[in-house]
């Protein structure tokens, strides 16, 4: 398994591209609901690869696990502190949580399977994943102006069937459509606002822009910014500005 300077354990330094991090991914109202759906009426729930916090529930006690000291860092200060551990080692006994969940990072987890076994081993209800299907549900404008982008996230987003099958036979899968005027900013969140996927900063908060060639990254900013300064962009996808939500593939994967 790597471990970076910081801890991050995984395919992304998050001591290099994680400064910022919490700004810009600041847990969307609509999506947090649906997750909380999900954990159902758990008191006591595990965050594993927590990050900053996002969507962590704030009316139960929830137990954070986070690797990367740039990102427990970021959390603030009316979470408690995050543990220092991985998913592939929990320092928990077993069934010790109502529910467990993860958020957007399971792509990030060296061995999928042994990270989700030991979740299921310290919970007794729900396990809630967040993640993305590594194949989109349609082809949408971003795959145009930066097809390698998705081809990065298609290698490194699991399949969601492998997810369920790690989490047992009682498994469901929900489509979260993503808001408009979301508050997250990753990088699906920006469908219907392309101008800020023009700011670097955003675009460090999203793992996958960190793989990419310089070339590629100065080729879309290029190619974006002169589009929408032309009216290219409207002209051809312009349509999208006025989507109130669109299925970008985030999901859902509920083991019970």
């Amino acid at each position: 398994m790597t471990r970076f300077s910081d801890g991050s354990a995984g395919d992304a330094n998050y001591g290099v591209i994680g400064a910022g991090y919490a700004r810009i991914r600041q847990p969307d109202p609509r999506i947090a609901a649906q997750i909380l759906d999900a954990l159902g009426e758990a008191q006591t729930v595990l965050n594993v690869g927590a990050g900053a916090g996002s969507y962590e529930p704030v009316d139960r006690t929830v137990t954070a696990v986070e690797p990367s000291a740039s990102m427990r860092a970021q959390r603030p200060d009316w979470l408690a502190e995050a543990i220092d551990a991985t998913s592939e080692a929990l320092p928990f006994a077993d069934n010790s949580f109502d529910a467990s969940m993860a958020s957007v990072t399971v792509h990030q987890w060296p061995n999928l399977e042994a990270g989700l076994g030991e979740m299921r081993r310290v919970t007794t209800g729900p396990v809630v994943i967040l993640t993305f299907d590594p194949t989109p549900p349609v082809h949408w404008w971003l795959m145009d102006y930066a097809p390698e982008l998705f081809a990065v996230e298609g290698k490194r987003m699991p399949e969601l069937a492998r997810i369920a099958a790690a989490l047992g036979s009682a498994t469901e899968i929900r489509t979260v459509l993503v808001p408009r005027d979301s508050t997250d900013g990753f990088v699906q969140a920006y469908f219907a606002r392309p101008e800020g996927l023009l700011d670097p900063e955003v675009r460090r908060a999203t793992s996958a822009w960190s793989f990419l060639e310089p070339e590629v990254i100065e080729r879309f900013e290029q190619h974006l910014g002169d589009d929408l300064a032309s009216g290219a962009w409207d002209s051809r996808y312009g349509a999208i500005r006025d989507t109130t939500e669109f299925d970008v593939g985030m999901r859902l994967v509920i083991g019970r």
